[in-house]
C-alpha cells in the first residue's frame, strides 16, 4: 500500500508551503486524483486522518478528493473517449495508437488555512 508514502509527501509539501507564508494551521486539503492513478482512495482516506495527526500543522485536517475522469485520445482520428469504459482501443475507429490525455494525475487543487 503506497497510499501512506504519498500522504506523507503531499502533508510534506504542504508544511512546507504553509511555514513559508506563516501558516498555522491547515484545515482543508482539496486533491484531484485520476481514476487510472493507481490511488485507491479509500485506502488514501484512511491513511489521511492518521498521518495528518502525526502533523501539527495539519493535525485534523479535512480531506476532499475531487476524482479526474479518465481520457484517452486516438491519434488515428482524433476523438476523445472514456478510458474506463473502452481501454487502449478507440471505439470511433477500433486504432490501437491512443493515449492517455487526462486520469493518471494527482494534484494538490487547493488548501483551506487559519
Amino acid at each position: 500500500m503506497h497510499e501512506l508514502g504519498v500522504a506523507f509527501e503531499i502533508i510534506k509539501t504542504i508544511e512546507d508551503f504553509a511555514k513559508d507564508k506563516d501558516v498555522k494551521k491547515v484545515t482543508k486539503t482539496v486533491l484531484q486524483i485520476g481514476e487510472v492513478s493507481t490511488i485507491v482512495t479509500s485506502y488514501f482516506e484512511d491513511v489521511w486522518k492518521w498521518a495528518t495527526d502525526k502533523s501539527e500543522i495539519m493535525k485534523g485536517s479535512k480531506l476532499v478528493i475531487e476524482p479526474v475522469k479518465a481520457i484517452t485520445v486516438c491519434e488515428d482520428c482524433n476523438k476523445t473517449y472514456d478510458t474506463i469504459k473502452f481501454g487502449k482501443e478507440c471505439p470511433y475507429c477500433q486504432s490501437p495508437n491512443t493515449h492517455l490525455v487526462q486520469g493518471n494525475e494527482m494534484n494538490i487543487k487547493e488548501i483551506e488555512v487559519e
